[in-house]
């Protein structure tokens, strides 16, 4: 009974499932045969292999982005999430970018979908470029100015976007810093990482902003769990 039951899940998720219960053993093994300290890098080594799989089969079995489509805030919420999640399949464990993060600074940026750089140009996090032959919008109220916000075929490249930006630029090296010091000691704060980012904008509270933004996207989830 417990074979054909078997048989007739898919393929993708059986090896899906082989390669999470392979995953707990070796949690398993790792702890029963190895101190603490060494057992934290055997760990590591295990979650990067395992990810790798999982991209892998991800990418053979033709997964695509995910569309962006939203009606309120906590779509919104929801749609930007999925876009995360489809990012951090092609990103290594130690250069993702919280989704608290991302999904707060998208509020920020564009007011939950609803400015005219997120529904002409895609961009959810107001990304300028300085490159006139890149495809682009100027600021109605200042058309003239240099830069202009990069536009995008989709949402979801903006997501990537901005997370290529924060592991490649210089100015973010102190948020790089911060977070491999967190995912070293296993204790993640957001509100820690967020001031790593104030270079993201010329606006001195932008920081502040993100951290109010964060706390409103969780108020907003929390009131649509359902009771």
């Amino acid at each position: 009974m417990a074979l054909k039951i078997w048989n007739k899940i898919p393929i993708r998720i059986r090896r899906w499932l082989v390669g999470s219960l392979f995953w707990i053993i070796s949690v398993l093994i790792a702890f029963a045969v190895g101190t603490a300290y060494p057992n934290k890098w055997t760990l590591n080594a295990i979650e990067k292999n395992i990810t790798s799989i999982i991209q892998e089969e991800w990418k053979q079995y033709g997964f695509y982005e995910p569309e962006m489509n939203y009606h309120d805030n906590r779509t919104f919420i929801s749609a930007v999430t999925k876009c995360i999640d489809f990012v951090n399949l092609t990103t290594p464990p130690d250069q993702r970018v919280p989704r608290e993060i991302i999904v707060s600074m998208a509020i920020l940026e564009t007011g939950y979908g609803k400015s005219r750089f997120a529904i002409q140009g895609n961009n959810l996090f107001g990304i300028r470029t300085w490159n006139k032959d890149q495809a682009q919008l100027k600021p109605k109220d200042n058309p003239d100015v240099e830069w202009g916000v990069k536009t995008y075929i989709t949402k979801c490249q903006s997501v990537k976007d901005m997370v290529d930006i924060i592991n490649r630029l210089p100015v973010y090296e102190g948020f790089r810093t911060k977070r491999a010091e967190q995912l070293d000691s296993g204790e993640i704060d957001i509100n820690a990482l967020i001031d790593e980012l104030a270079k993201w904008s010329t606006n001195p509270k932008y920081t502040i902003l993100v951290k109010s933004k964060a706390k409103e996207a969780k108020a907003i989830l929390t009131e649509n769990l359902p009771k």
